[in-house]
């Protein structure tokens, strides 16, 4: 250990400061002018969701009657021969924290599941619990891109389980709003 080690660890932790200090006001501070979330109160979208168990994209509709309660019902079907899916899934969605271009919620959802493997046909329900945002970019202020991250039990034919589930980009879900 040399006499310069003590140094440059002072050197690394004062510029590790100093980036997080810089970080922190461009943050908070640096206004810059972004879409705005629109209220959605008595709004009708359509688009796309992929949540359930069952790895398969559903078509949602979400309507909200309120500022801060929204509903949603989504379908999902793949008739592939011997490997069929079908998901069902209905969702209730509470506003927490209403942000300039993003709204972050909470919610609960429940469906039903159908999945044929190797000719044995396995059925059964989902329950949801879930926290998650739904974002609005510049320009695209009628359409809604939303992630979602919570806990599920899946109980099939073949069994129940218990689940962890979130959303990456990919899997994102797009809502256009009329």
């Amino acid at each position: 250990m040399n006499r310069f080690t003590p140094f440059w660890s002072r050197c690394k932790l004062a510029i590790s400061v100093l980036v997080a200090a810089v970080l922190f006001v461009a943050i908070f501070f640096v206004r810059t002018d972004v879409a705005s979330a629109k209220d959605l109160s008595n709004r009708l979208g359509i688009g796309f969701k992929n949540q359930s168990s069952v790895d398969l994209p559903s078509m949602a509709v979400q309507y909200w009657p309120g500022s801060e309660l929204g509903l949603s019902v989504s379908l999902g079907l793949d008739t592939e021969p011997t490997k069929s899916k079908f998901s069902g899934m209905a969702k209730i969605y509470r506003v927490i924290f209403p942000e300039d271009n993003l709204n972050f919620y909470l919610g609960a959802g429940a469906g039903v599941l159908s999945l044929e493997e190797v000719g044995k046909n396995q059925s059964g329900f989902e329950l949801m619990g879930f926290a998650g945002c739904e974002f609005f970019l510049p320009g695209l202020e009628n359409v809604g891109w939303s992630f979602e991250l919570g806990t599920a039990i899946t109980s099939i034919s073949s069994g129940t389980r218990f689940r962890t589930f979130g959303d990456s980009p990919l899997r994102a879900g797009a809502i256009f709003y009329f």
